[in-house]
This record gives structure tokens, C-alpha cells and sequence, in this order.
């Protein structure tokens, strides 16, 4: 996922953080519902979107061994 990506998911997770927020302070118990719903989908991409970037970075290492480190003679 692209940092646009990453963006639009943070920025849900904040969106469904005020809307719960809101629900719980006026009483709306669908708003929080709703809110939290927002919050957890915006979480689940964010950690979906982390999880796929690692899983890219070890592929890159796997195919590419070579650290740079090598050893000296």
C-alpha cells in the first residue's frame, strides 16, 4: 500500500475515533457504534499496510542476500 494509502487509513481511524467520541458523549449509542466500526476498518488497513510492506522488505532480502557486509580477507 502507498503512503496515500496509509494516509486514507489513518485518517478513517481518526474519523471513526471522533464519531465514537461524539456517539459516547451525546448519548448516541449508534454514532459510537458506527464510529467504532471507522475505527477498527482504519486500524486493520494501517496494520494490513504495515504487515505488506515487511512482507515486500524480507522478498527484497531473500532475492538480494548481500548486506554490503562482505567478508574481509
Amino acid at each position: 500500500m502507498s503512503i496515500w494509502g496509509r494516509a486514507k487509513a489513518r485518517v478513517e481511524e481518526l474519523v471513526g475515533r471522533a464519531e465514537e467520541v461524539y456517539g459516547e458523549s451525546h448519548g448516541d449509542a449508534a454514532a459510537q457504534l458506527h464510529g467504532e466500526a471507522h475505527r477498527l476498518e482504519g486500524e486493520a488497513e494501517e496494520e494490513a499496510a504495515l504487515h505488506e510492506e515487511g512482507a515486500q522488505r524480507d522478498d527484497a532480502v531473500r532475492r538480494n542476500p548481500d548486506d554490503g557486509a562482505a567478508p574481509v580477507r
